[in-house]
């Protein structure tokens, strides 16, 4: 045996590290890479979140407000009377809506 044993197994690991870049897309760049990402998203000001926030709650808002009214816009629109839960829920999605 001429070759050195420790070559071999020098070469083997270069060859699974450039086997589990090309199959998997990783390496130690990429790794570094992506916590270079989570520091920029952890160096966002505080304000921005807060708008972020406050525009979500408004379109949350929004979205029941416009279910209330599909709600009561299939009350009102049913050809056969209403039950007496389906009038109290009526009178309450008005009122709400409403106010």
């Amino acid at each position: 045996m001429d070759s050195n044993p420790c070559s071999q197994n020098s070469k083997f690991v270069e060859l699974l590290n450039s086997q589990q870049e090309m199959v998997f897309g990783f390496s130690q760049d990429s790794a570094s890479k992506g916590q270079g990402k989570k520091k920029m998203a952890e160096g966002k000001p505080l304000s921005e979140f807060q708008t972020l926030w406050s525009i979500k709650k408004e379109d949350l808002a929004m979205k029941e407000k416009i279910s209330k009214m599909k709600l009561l816009d299939s009350l009102i629109a049913k050809q056969e009377p209403l039950a007496e839960y389906e009038e109290s829920l009526k009178k309450k999605l008005i009122n709400d809506l409403l106010s």
